[in-house]
């Protein structure tokens, strides 16, 4: 069954709403340039309020490595994905708990992840100005057939509205949506977080 990921949690109220529907795993962004991001004692505070059975991924764009264990360590993550422009040497460090994001665009060469030893692959849509939360999907067919050898999370521009065909035709590990169920930029929408989760 795929996996359901609500990444940009800022408060505790989405948090424990995103929780108590079924959502398996949340994200919380460290990159400071972000409209989604939070100081690693906001993130302690919301992740020490949720169930244990939730998984919590850190996002991370081109940070110190010492910096990312720290707050690894610090708030108790899961997992920590790196979204930036890290090197496979950077990301190995951190072997079963990273997460490695692509940015996929026209020309996607899917044979630059083989170098990358990690426990899943994130694809997300490129875009010049941010790093994600784009709201914009990509060409599904780019990544085509790396489902079949590695945990593949897909993110860039899910909604409730295109979930559904996004599995079908994708076959992810999870599925990731931050600006696809959002009033404003880390502020969810309940309701379109219940229809998200809803919709498979």
């Amino acid at each position: 069954m795929t996996l359901i990921k609500i990444c940009g949690i800022t408060n505790k109220d989405d948090a424990l709403y995103a929780a108590s529907l079924g959502a398996d795993m949340l994200g919380f962004v460290f990159y400071s340039k972000s409209p989604r991001y939070v100081s690693p004692d906001q993130a302690k505070d919301i992740i020490s309020s949720l169930p244990e059975n939730i998984k919590t991924v850190g996002v991370f764009v081109d940070e110190n490595p010492d910096k990312v264990k720290t707050i690894i360590n610090e708030c108790r993550l899961d997992y920590a994905q790196f979204h930036g422009n890290e090197s496979p040497d950077y990301v190995n460090q951190f072997k079963d708990i990273a997460i490695k994001a692509f940015r996929v665009r026209q020309g996607f060469n899917k044979d630059m992840i083989k170098d990358y030893k990690v426990y899943a692959f994130l694809f997300d849509t490129f875009s010049k100005h941010a790093f994600g939360g784009t709201g914009e999907t990509f060409d599904w067919n780019a990544i085509k057939g790396i489902t079949d050898n590695y945990r593949i999370i897909l993110s860039g521009g899910l909604t409730p509205k295109n979930v559904k065909e996004a599995i079908r035709k994708v076959n992810p590990f999870a599925v990731d949506t931050s600006s696809g169920v959002e009033l404003s930029p880390g502020k969810k929408d309940h309701d379109k977080i219940a229809e998200f989760i809803h919709n498979f």
